[in-house]
């Protein structure tokens, strides 16, 4: 491949060819000038004639032999691309010093946005921290107060398990129906108790008239019913002695006021049906 430095060599021969033929053919002038001196009559003019003729050489018209080929020339290695320029000193500082800086602000926003989210999380955790004692505080309060209820319930029946059993020791108890022989405040209770149980019983179709059962019933001062059970002698089927039970607790709190003097906390009633 031609180069620039072969294309100026070339060139630089032509132009020396050139001159050399120049310089030869001024050479050849200043050797062939001479002067004739013609005397004619008239007035002498000079005349100088500059150097002889030229000939034309003959052609020659001989076939020319072709000429060998040339050997091809082996492709000339490519010069190294040229260095780019060299950027100023400085200004390859100051670009380095603003890439540096550029750098050191992208990542003191990266840190602080770590920070945001980092606080984020942080506040997060400790609201569902806080949410979850609050909501274990307040089931250890509900748990706390059915437990007291729980305690209360149970020192209420074991009270009344007391009072139930002191009672039976002691003979405190009473047994109702006198056949409308008693017309005392006691027999009026008795009797405001059976009308309210009565009133309260729903009557399965299997009841037969003539019907004589003894309630066992203990109560609270307020009248609530504690235990109501069918006990000897009886003479109802199963289906109603458990409907005379329920009939006991569904006529609950039973007749307290104006029997207070009287009250008993068991008693044990006749309840009877004649149809």
């Amino acid at each position: 491949m031609e180069t620039t430095s072969d294309k100026l060599r070339a060139f630089g021969f032509s132009i020396a060819v050139h001159l050399a033929v120049i310089a030869v053919a001024t050479l050849g002038m200043f050797w062939s000038q001479s002067t004739v001196v013609v005397t004619l009559p008239g007035p002498v003019i000079e005349a100088t004639l500059v150097g002889p003729p030229r000939t034309v050489k003959p052609q020659n018209t001989k076939p020319r032999k072709p000429e060998p080929p040339k050997p091809q020339e082996q492709a000339k290695p490519e010069p190294p691309a040229p260095e780019p320029p060299k950027e100023d000193k400085k200004d390859q500082e100051r670009v380095t010093e603003m890439m540096a800086a550029q750098a050191a602000e992208e990542k003191r926003v990266q840190e602080e946005q770590r920070k945001k989210e980092q606080q984020l999380l942080e506040e997060e955790q400790k609201k569902a921290a806080d949410a979850e004692k609050k909501k274990k505080l307040e089931e250890e309060k509900k748990q706390q107060e059915r437990d007291r209820k729980l305690k209360e319930i149970a020192a209420q029946q074991k009270k009344l398990e007391e009072q139930y059993n002191k009672d039976l020791m002691e003979g405190d108890e009473a047994v109702t129906g006198q056949e409308g022989k008693d017309d005392s405040l006691e027999a009026q209770y008795f009797a405001a108790i059976q009308n309210a149980v009565e009133n309260a019983w729903l009557r399965p179709e299997t009841t037969q008239p003539g019907l004589q059962c003894v309630l066992d019933i203990v109560q609270l001062p307020s009248g609530d019913v504690m235990t109501a059970n069918v006990s000897t002698p009886c003479n109802a089927d199963p289906l109603t002695r458990q409907s005379l039970e329920q009939a006991v607790m569904r006529a609950a709190p039973l007749p307290v006021k104006g029997f207070e003097s009287v009250f008993r906390r068991r008693i044990k009633l006749n309840f009877k049906f004649d149809g």
